[in-house]
């Protein structure tokens, strides 16, 4: 009896043990899917690949990518592509609202999917999801990887295929996504060109609708003014203040009241010329408060006179030494000379109050912070430009200068179609591209603030109009990334960004010598 009771207890064990090992096989099988809703269909993707879901953050626009593309958002320090089902699914437009999250799947690298809303987190039974195979004669199901019916409250869940979905726009992320290789062509960091001795190479900018002018190699930065600057009690009147440029304090100087002119608002044209002498540590550096940055000149060292000893002692001006003459005699730019201002009390004085209150900050601080101004030889030093609603930037040592767009463009005939026109600059045919047609962008009408930047593509001038030059900036080698891989044509001439997550920026960095293919830069030679 007992011997029958305890194989009782054993089947009835071996029982439970059975049924807890089914559950736990259904549990296993049971699959989460995320459920969404995109022009009124209602679709779900596997959680597997799901990272997150966000709101639909800012993004910056990417010239040459697919229509679908709605542009790159920073997402804590990473760099995210963001894309529209709507666009892709070629569904009527609509704004992102409150309801509308981006779903970011990892396809090999992350990427945000815009939905109109998330409805839900489902699991769902193996058995309940159906082939495509018996839908195929009423719906595209090229892009299912199968239907689920009766769930959530919907007839129909259709699952997408991420993979084939963005397989024919996006044939650079679906590569990406087979070899798990994020790797790009390797762009080379800037190197120092050498110097023409012929041509002195000038930062210029305007004051009182005067124009001046700085040797490029006292330039360290062009930066917009800040929102706020801090004053500092008993300093002279052109000290304007202290802003903070990566972490380190830098004294303001304004142009206006050294030389006497009348005084004006800051405005958002004006820019600040960061200058320091060659050689001089970082924290040896001034920021000249001008009215706005004109261009990058190449002038001939023959055009260059020096100042009028008797001029000279009239405006008591030690700082510009030296004149230079363009467009025939008609344009003058005076040449600042860096040496005497920086002997100058007044900038003596600014920089040594900016000294006194960073040694006093460093000296209050508990701890060491790491400091972005800590610039290698590795770090980028690159001149900024808009186009439409985003910034671009190029190495500063490929821009060979930088000029205004002339009232005419003189036609050529027979040119290539998206050559604008020629110019003449200094004797020679430069050949101008609208930089927006370039890049597939909306045209726009000629402006005083546009400018034409000029590159040496294998051994060919030619002259970019881009909208507005608006900054140098330096720009330290760990924030340098790859771009994420969208087209062909996009990752060859916009392979990589600085993102500058604590400006919330984040800048295209463009390949010069992408700008042009081989054909393309023969057409150019044989025109000049």
């Amino acid at each position: 009896m007992t011997s029958m009771s305890a194989e009782l207890s054993n089947e009835r064990e071996s029982s439970e043990i059975a049924n807890s090992e089914l559950v736990s096989i259904e549990q296993a099988e049971l699959r989460q899917f995320v459920t969404f809703v995109v022009a009124d269909e209602v679709f779900a993707v596997d959680m597997a690949p799901v990272q997150e879901i966000i709101r639909v953050p800012a993004v910056v626009r990417v010239p040459l990518a697919p229509p679908s593309l709605e542009g790159l958002a920073n997402l804590r320090g990473r760099v995210l592509p963001i894309i529209s089902l709507r666009r892709l699914f070629a569904a009527a437009e609509r704004a992102p609202d409150d309801a509308s999250r981006a779903v970011v799947i990892d396809l090999g690298q992350p990427l945000g999917f815009i939905v109109d809303r998330v409805t839900s987190v489902i699991s769902v039974e193996p058995h309940q999801i159906e082939d495509v195979t018996d839908i195929k004669q009423t719906v595209n199901s090229e892009l299912l990887i199968g239907v689920l019916k009766n769930v959530a409250g919907y007839s129909m869940v259709m699952l997408l295929d991420f993979a084939k979905l963005i397989a024919h726009e996006f044939a650079a992320i679906q590569q990406c996504s087979q070899q798990q290789n994020l790797s790009l062509p390797a762009v080379d960091a800037p190197t120092e060109d050498d110097v023409v001795s012929d041509e002195w190479q000038l930062v210029s900018f305007s004051v009182d609708g005067e124009e001046y002018a700085i040797d490029i190699a006292h330039v360290q930065e062009i930066v917009q003014v800040p929102p706020q600057i801090v004053n500092v009690p008993n300093t002279a009147s052109h000290v304007l203040g202290l802003m903070t440029l990566r972490e380190r304090l830098l004294p303001l100087v304004s142009l206006r009241t050294l030389f006497h002119l009348p005084s004006a608002p800051i405005t958002e044209q004006c820019r600040i010329v960061v200058v320091a002498l060659s050689g001089a540590p970082h924290s040896a550096a001034v920021g000249i408060v001008t009215d706005t940055v004109s261009e990058v000149l190449r002038v001939p060292r023959q055009l260059v006179d020096a100042m009028p000893a008797l001029l000279l002692q009239q405006q008591q001006r030690q700082d510009i030494s030296q004149i230079c003459r363009l467009d025939g005699g008609k344009r003058l730019v005076s040449i600042i000379s860096v040496a005497e201002m920086f002997q100058q009390r007044a900038v003596m004085q600014a920089m040594s109050v900016a000294a006194q209150e960073e040694g006093t900050m460093q000296h209050s601080e508990s701890s060491a912070v790491e400091s972005d101004d800590d610039l290698t030889d590795d770090d980028w030093q690159i001149v900024v430009f808009r186009l439409a609603d985003g910034e671009f930037g190029v190495p500063i040592d490929t821009v060979q200068e930088i000029v205004r767009i002339p009232e005419q463009l003189t036609h050529v005939p027979k040119a290539p179609s998206f050559v604008e026109g020629v110019i003449n600059l200094r004797g020679a045919v430069l050949p101008v591209i609208d930089q927006r047609t370039r890049l597939g962008l909306p045209s726009t009408t000629r402006n005083e603030r546009q400018r034409i930047m000029v590159f040496t593509l294998r051994g060919a001038r030619v002259g970019f109009i881009v909208d507005a030059v608006t900054e140098v900036l330096k720009v330290p080698q760990r924030f340098i990334e790859a771009a994420p891989q969208l087209s062909a044509a996009q990752t060859r001439l916009l392979g990589q960004v600085a993102n500058l997550p604590h400006q919330d920026r984040m800048i295209q960095l463009l390949s010069p010598e992408q700008l042009l293919d081989g054909q393309e830069e023969l057409a150019m030679v044989a025109m000049q």
